[in-house]
């Protein structure tokens, strides 16, 4: 599992720094945090294929967070892949989408399905699902979480002890199924053991609610809205958005491991000061750059 930050600024982009865009690559899979301008540009420099987004988890509708789509799909399109991209967003998406849309004609066929979220989960596979709680903000928006489920993990010593093969009675173990090898019944319990699923959680453009940590609870990553110190906090409120403190506040009150701060505005020439500021009430903590991954 890997993580990668296209764009960690706000409305407007700097020298430095792109607008709101967070891609994570999961078994092969990419999925789009927001598509801010210049987002494909950003996929590009940092080596990642367009083929690999598979979903786009939209938070809102501003065009900070969402004027990258279009040319990001007409690329997507080109390449003929034969399958859907799956958008996700907030009550509205698929108005908003239509009109974004509009004037714009597709050269080749393209299957994309546009589902509007609220609350609870969305998605969810053999590996993970995906989660989603409604923000506080002046148009609709929402945070994500994604969840990588528990798994297990064969005990090699134990199992060699045992005597049994790899092969097909391995896996049925490693799904918690009971198998039988030699006329004896081997319980999966005795034979692996649990591997926690990770957790990562994504929330932009918000003033403090409840939903913020209900998100995030016991997130391993909590990557999340920092517009601001808590000094301009009167500004953050104003505009709808976290300050660095709030976020730290939240990180703290939910339990997260990770605090990621993003979502800057471009008054700040570096991020000393907002660290500073969340660190006042949650000690692991770090600010987001463009290009900057994490491996999970």
């Amino acid at each position: 599992m890997q993580l990668t930050f296209l764009g960690t600024s706000c409305m407007m982009p700097t020298k430095e720094r792109n607008p709101s865009a967070m891609y994570l690559e999961f078994k092969g899979e990419g999925i789009l945090f927001d598509c801010a301008e210049g987002t494909q540009r950003q996929m590009r420099i940092c080596g990642i294929s367009l083929a690999k987004v598979h979903k786009i988890l939209i938070s809102h509708w501003h065009g900070d967070h969402i004027l990258g789509l279009p040319g990001l799909l007409l690329t997507i399109a080109s390449l003929e892949l034969n399958r859907k991209v799956e958008i996700f967003g907030p009550r509205g998406s698929k108005k908003a989408f239509q009109q974004l849309f509009g004037g714009i004609e597709f050269e080749h066929k393209f299957n994309i399905t546009i589902t509007e979220v609220d609350e609870g989960k969305f998605y969810e596979n053999e590996y993970y699902l995906l989660e989603s709680m409604p923000m506080k903000h002046p148009v609709p928006c929402v945070g994500y979480s994604f969840v990588e489920k528990d798994r297990r993990r064969i005990n090699v010593e134990t199992v060699k002890k045992l005597g049994i093969p790899d092969g097909p009675l391995l896996g049925e173990l490693q799904r918690g199924e009971t198998v039988e090898w030699k006329g004896k019944k081997v319980h999966a319990d005795d034979v692996t053991r649990t591997i926690k699923g990770r957790k990562l959680t994504f929330i932009t453009d918000t003033i403090p609610n409840k939903n913020c940590t209900t998100l995030a609870a016991n997130s391993d990553i909590l990557v999340i809205d920092s517009t601001y110190t808590s000094e301009l906090a009167d500004k953050a409120k104003e505009h709808g958005h976290l300050t660095a403190l709030e976020a730290a506040q939240i990180a703290s009150q939910a339990g997260v491991k990770k605090l990621i701060l993003t979502h800057f505005s471009a008054r700040y020439k570096n991020t000393i000061e907002l660290e500073k500021d969340a660190q006042t009430a949650f000690d692991n903590v770090i600010s987001a750059h463009d290009f900057m991954r994490i491996t999970l």
